[in-house]
This record gives C-alpha cells, structure tokens and sequence, in this order.
C-alpha cells in the first residue's frame, strides 16, 4: 500500500489504515486522522519535512516520519 509520504501536493486520500502503535499511533488520532478519513494534501517543503495537509477542515503540519505510518487508499 502507498503512505501518505507519496502522495503529491493537490492530491484528495482517504485513510486506509495506521500502522505503527503507541504514543505515535495515539498523535496521529488525536489529529483526527483516523480509517476513512479524507487528506488535502497542500503542500510538502522543499527537503520533505513537513507535509502540509487539511484533515477535517483544519490544517496540519506533519512530519515524514508520521506521513510513514498512515497507509492510504
């Protein structure tokens, strides 16, 4: 499955599934970025780090290692 990590800017996902476990696994949830849940992808910087995204009408800024663990649809 892609990760949120390959996903380029102007592209709409969903949520398939979170990989990894605890207090990682529990920030992105917190985030509201749970399964099925639709990601704007804004932008990325240029070195990649961090992703920009809109997640239930507000906007994040995520890290490409948090952008590893979500597998999208």
């Amino acid at each position: 499955m892609r990760t949120l990590r390959e996903v380029k800017p102007g592209e709409t996902v969903a949520v398939g599934r979170l990989k990894g476990a605890g207090a990682l696994r529990r920030r992105i949830m917190d985030m509201g970025i749970t399964k099925g849940t639709k990601i704007y992808v804004r932008k990325i910087a240029p070195l990649g780090d961090p992703i920009e995204i809109t997640v239930r009408g507000y906007e994040l800024s995520i890290r490409k290692e948090e952008a590893d663990q979500i597998e999208i649809v």
